[in-house]
């Protein structure tokens, strides 16, 4: 938690700077920006690292980032950081949340409309102000106003990749209480879903009075909203809630089901459970006055004559018909993941080495990974024209005599707009395996160019099909039957993106792609050693999509999927 605490600090420090534009503080600001990336990054807790001297030892770690870091450690706050906050508007920011706002453009609509807050932004715009600055226009006022009703309508939301390590290190705290039992995050959390809202614990144990009074000392809390015997509110210091309860042991299976959700979920069951003389609550799964089940809630599905349904199914999207049946699909697990088809080096925006990835990749268990830096016309990401990609391959087949994982040579190339892939075939054909993406015109319906795209026979995958962003970039328009037939047609592979801005395809699409018998292909498209851990968020995802590991070829040795990939 420190970890993520201070490399948000270190880059909204950095934001700060930026949008007071002293000319003297440009090498601060990069410092900063590099310490944010730089801790991302680090090996272990910066906490471990500090007690033992070792701070330094992170790249982009200096003598004064150090100090703040100790500082940090010690009294929980930066005093440099607290100075400056105090020299933002009070809605920085919110205002910097917005997708197409960055600190430059917030310090000119502050000094020259005064604006201070969204309420501001959205009226200047309506009145067409913002439209008249330099530097702005219909295009860019457009783009605000889109945000701020992304950021309405996730009503204080936020993504799921935000606050897992969060929550699991809050879990983890939990479980070395003496009077913890058991304790299981619950909610929106549990159920995997894009965005959370305030995090539900459930704990079971002897002693509730006890077990409260520990959470409200440990170290993640900034402030406790409100505390009982059993049920304790808190916020962390990045303003998230978080809901302890605490239940008794005979209760857990009950009321963890109960707490997981989905509300359409449970309604359905409650339905489904009293057309069959059951009743349902928190407190036990009841057969008129006898009760039935409650321990757990394996026994709790199991007293209705249903499977188990995993958390991630709970959506009332016939998964309780399906359980009734006895037909619920046996779900990948991130134990069944033998390879990440989808990552980015040095080479061309990645911010480790080749060999770092792939001894990262080994670490975690990994036959082999791909390595897909990007293709020439996306410049922003540092592409690769040939001449690099000829040393690039002879790095790998280096790497690959050393190695105790097998380092596939790939790329994410991009799908231009007539729907051509930007490498010529002469090229295509010489990598292991290609992952074809767009990154452009997200306005416009882009069927045609991914229809296209698949019809090259040196495309394996095609990566993020949709191109959205969650609460920054809506999806494009696409004729997703159109897709799953030709992908069904050519053996084209969908990407199932961990990412958590993205986790593309979306839920409700990867069933549809399972009716056309499409494969998948869960990546983690990380730009770094630290980011290859949100794999295990992309399998959480397969599974609101129904995903079984046979439908996965990153779920094959590699020798099965090289032949599936010829």
């Amino acid at each position: 938690m420190v970890n993520q605490e201070l490399s948000e600090i270190f880059q909204q420090m950095a934001e700060i700077l930026e949008f007071l534009d002293n000319p003297s503080d440009k090498f601060r600001i990069r410092a900063y920006q590099n310490a944010s990336l730089a801790i991302q990054d680090a090996p272990e807790s910066l906490e471990k690292m500090a007690r033992e001297k070792k701070l330094k030892a992170i790249p982009g770690i200096g003598e004064g980032i150090a100090k703040k870091i100790e500082e940090y450690i010690a009294f929980g706050r930066i005093r440099e950081f607290e100075l400056l906050k105090k020299a933002a508007p009070k809605g920085f920011f919110e205002m910097l949340a917005i997708p197409s706002l960055g600190p430059k453009k917030v310090k000119m609509l502050y000094h020259e409309l005064h604006i201070k807050s969204i309420g501001d932004l959205k009226k200047a715009v309506k009145a067409g102000r913002v439209q008249a600055l330099e530097g702005f226009g219909e295009k860019s006022a457009q783009k605000i106003l889109e945000g701020i009703e992304m950021k309405s309508k996730s009503k204080g939301r936020r993504i799921l990749g935000a606050v897992y390590l969060i929550v699991s290190s809050i879990v983890e705290a939990m479980k070395k209480c003496k009077e913890v039992d058991e304790v299981v995050p619950a909610g929106s959390f549990r159920r995997n879903e894009e965005t959370v809202g305030d995090i539900d614990i459930l704990a079971t144990g002897k002693h509730p009075e006890k077990i409260t009074d520990y959470f409200a000392r440990q170290q993640f809390v900034s402030k406790v909203l409100a505390q009982g015997d059993t049920k304790i509110s808190i916020l962390t210091k990045d303003g998230l809630q978080v809901d302890l309860r605490v239940v008794e042991p005979k209760q857990f299976g009950s009321a963890l089901q109960y707490f997981t959700g989905s509300k359409l979920h449970n309604v359905h069951l409650r339905t489904f459970a009293k057309n069959r003389g059951f009743k349902l609550s928190e407190y036990g799964f009841f057969k008129g006055k006898k009760l039935v089940a409650s321990k757990t809630e394996e026994e709790c599905y199991k007293s209705l004559g249903m499977q188990f349904i995993p958390p991630e199914m709970r959506n009332d999207t016939g998964e309780i018909e399906a359980a009734y049946r006895h037909e619920l699909p046996t779900l990948i697990e991130l134990k069944n993941i033998r390879g990440d088809l989808h990552s980015h080096s040095v080479w061309s925006d990645g911010r480790n080495s080749i060999k770092e990835m792939a001894l990262e990749g080994h670490r975690r268990g990994y036959e082999y990974i791909a390595l897909t830096d990007h293709s020439p016309s996306l410049i922003v990401a540092n592409g690769l024209k040939p001449d690099r990609l000829k040393k690039k391959k002879r790095e790998i087949d280096e790497l690959n005599e050393k190695l105790p994982i097998k380092i596939l040579f790939g790329t994410e190339v991009d799908i231009l707009k007539d729907g051509d892939i930007d490498y010529p075939d002469e090229i295509l054909k010489q990598f292991d395996i290609v992952v074809a993406s767009i990154h452009s015109r997200f306005g416009q319906d882009n069927t045609a160019r991914l229809l296209k795209a698949m019809e090259n026979p040196h495309v394996h995958i095609i990566g993020h099909a949709s191109g959205r962003l969650i609460g920054q970039r809506n999806p494009y328009a696409l004729d997703y039957d159109k897709l799953f037939k030709k992908a069904s047609e050519t053996g084209t592979i969908f990407e199932i993106n961990s990412q958590p801005l993205r986790f593309d395809l979306q839920d409700q699409y990867i069933r549809e792609a399972k009716r056309w018998k499409c494969k998948f292909s869960i990546n983690s498209d990380a730009h770094s050693t630290q980011g290859l851990w949100v794999m295990e968020l992309g399998v959480h995802w397969a599974k609101r999509g129904w995903v079984e590991a046979k439908e996965v070829v990153n779920t094959l040795p590699l020798g099965n999927l090289k032949k599936i990939l010829k």
